[in-house]
């Protein structure tokens, strides 16, 4: 079963409303919200994000921008932040761009380089 099919708008707020829920699986509510959600919720969850970013990754800096204002960072600062290898950093990038069809490393005819 696809990603997208696992998971309905009603299941996954009743996930993150619960307070005893697996983070795992918290994560996976998230994700598919932030994929498939209503817009109004994709916001909610992307500022929630933004502002989770630079309260606990403040060290990481924009490398450019999108047209669209989406900032875009480096792959290898990133990783670095994180304390994981740039790999497993691609490699999740990659599998939500290619299983979930979420462009990460291109829009539309523009190709971002990371580093």
């Amino acid at each position: 079963m696809e990603f997208k099919e696992q998971w309905n708008l009603g299941m996954a707020m009743e996930v993150l409303a619960s307070p005893n829920v697996d983070g795992e699986v918290w994560s996976e509510a998230v994700k598919w919200l932030l994929l498939y959600g209503p817009p109004r919720i994709k916001e909610i969850l992307e500022q929630a994000s933004s502002h989770a970013f630079n309260e606990y990754l403040p060290q990481l800096q924009p490398r450019g921008y999108g047209d669209d204002g989406q900032a875009y960072y480096d792959l290898g600062e990133i990783a670095a932040a994180l304390g994981v290898e740039e790999d497993e950093v691609a490699a999740r990038l990659a599998e939500l761009q290619f299983e979930e069809g979420v462009e990460v490393f291109v829009e539309g005819d523009r190709v971002y380089k990371l580093h």
